[in-house]
């Protein structure tokens, strides 16, 4: 896999396992050719580890990658102490994440691949927004048209409701957010990963899909309508499923995407299957974007060498990821 245009990595927390984790994905990318990105940190946390090219523009990043990690630099204010987060360097985790979009949506770069942040943190520092995507989704200019997509080789899932309570979950599932969800997915298969028909499978709410509405009717009054104007669309789904079955070896080859009712639906069977391999993908933005599907570490944190304590796969895994979707999007024009 190449891309066509590097991807922009982000920063993250730099007291967490971001600065670890950029180093050891380019030492394994540069070796397989697989892909180029470049990244938006502090050069002074790994430049003792690995040959270090600054640079001034995305474009610079191809010609140094296979010598040196591209970093694009965006210095922190305080000294990094790894594992011990400071607030007063969230500024720099913001500006590494505004400025990867800049990139993206002038088509300097291929997608934005983001580390983990600590909300906590940014929240200290006056940050406004709950967490990345919807930060990602202002800078976009499309504020509430964000929708999270959780990604693996075996499974690919997408949460109708995301980071509320269950009771607040079932207060706000309706069925124009469920077919908004739907189509937002529907069109990220088509133009994202090349799935020419996608089938999606929309999840049931209550135990047994409801079993004809003795264990709730959310089913037939909120779900149901929301599949026939899906197929009235044009759009292939299937459902109410019920949730403790579609997850199944047998049921998961038929469907592409899982719409999943509530947070944990969706993520709690993708994690079982692949935690190392699941990457956060958010749909409905003009430009790519993945993530790790982990948090920053701060127990693991350490400082950058030769040797690197957290896993890499979850990263290596977006950045595969969001160079396929760009190599689509190429395609697609």
């Amino acid at each position: 896999m190449k891309t066509p245009k590097p991807l922009a990595l982000t920063l993250g927390d730099p007291a967490g396992i971001g600065s670890q984790l950029a180093v050891e994905a380019w030492r394994r990318l540069r070796l397989s050719g697989e892909g180029t990105f470049f990244w938006l940190g502090d050069p002074r946390l790994v430049e003792s580890a690995v040959p270090v090219s600054c640079i001034d523009s995305p474009e610079e990043a191809g010609a140094v990658f296979s010598d040196s990690l591209p970093v694009l630099p965006v210095f922190c204010e305080a000294d990094v102490v790894p594992g011990q987060p400071n607030s007063r360097n969230a500024e720099a985790t913001i500006s590494s994440i505004r400025l990867a979009v800049e990139y993206a949506l002038a088509g300097q770069a291929g997608g934005v691949v983001t580390n983990p942040i600590a909300k906590h943190v940014l929240a200290a520092a006056g940050f406004p927004y709950p967490g990345h995507t919807e930060f990602l989704a202002a800078l976009c200019d499309c504020p509430g048209e964000e929708i999270m997509m959780l990604a693996s080789p075996q499974l690919k899932v997408v949460p109708v409701t995301v980071h509320v309570s269950l009771r607040r979950a079932l207060d706000t599932l309706t069925t124009d957010r469920i077919v908004s969800v739907a189509k937002a997915a529907n069109t990220a298969l088509k133009r994202d990963f090349g799935i020419s028909s996608p089938r999606l499978a929309i999840a049931g709410l209550n135990p047994h899909a409801g079993e004809h509405g003795m264990m709730g009717d959310e089913e037939t009054t909120i779900i149901q309508p929301a599949i026939d104007r899906l197929r009235a669309q044009g759009i292939n789904c299937q459902g109410p499923l019920p949730p403790d079955t579609m997850f199944s070896a047998n049921a998961r080859p038929n469907y592409d995407t899982a719409i999943c009712m509530y947070h944990d639906q969706a993520l709690i069977p993708l994690k079982t299957l692949d935690m190392a391999e699941g990457v956060n993908v958010t749909l409905g933005l003009p430009i790519i974007r993945t993530s790790p599907d982990h948090g920053t570490a701060f127990d693991i944190a350490g400082p950058v060498t030769g040797s690197c304590r957290a896993d890499v796969s979850s990263l290596l895994a977006a950045i595969r990821l969001a160079g396929e979707m760009s190599l689509y999007r190429e395609r697609r024009g």
